[in-house]
């Protein structure tokens, strides 16, 4: 999916029947995208925009770590392991080029994950 103009079409197209659920990790107005595509505010999370958050009662949830993560973790591995996951991997770097990595990221355009190899 492409960012910017024309998002709101593109999105009410790939999605004829409506969206349900709306999560929000890029910011700059996607909780009032969300809105606008008839979202109910119960079912936006954002973990950038706390701002918008604030104004309309979305959650935040996402923003803080448990206590102990190992838990959460060993339950999204497995998630990924039986395939009723995927997690997109757009790209891995040696821990030598985190230079390239980070641009990468900072270009906030990539489809996936971002992976530093040690």
């Amino acid at each position: 999916m492409h960012y910017g103009e024309g998002q709101l079409e593109r999105i009410r197209d790939a999605a004829p029947g409506g969206v349900d659920a709306f999560v929000d990790t890029f910011g700059g107005g996607y909780i009032d995208l969300a809105v606008e595509l008839g979202v109910d505010v119960d079912r936006i999370n954002t973990i950038v925009d706390f701002a918008g958050a604030s104004r309309l009662g979305v959650r935040t949830k996402g923003s803080d770590s448990p206590a102990d993560p190992r838990g959460a973790l060993a339950e999204i591995a497995a998630a990924i392991t039986d395939g009723s996951i995927e997690l997109l991997i757009a790209r891995t770097y040696l821990l030598e080029q985190v230079r390239e990595a980070y641009e990468e990221l900072g270009k906030r355009h990539t489809r996936g994950k971002i992976v530093l190899l040690p």
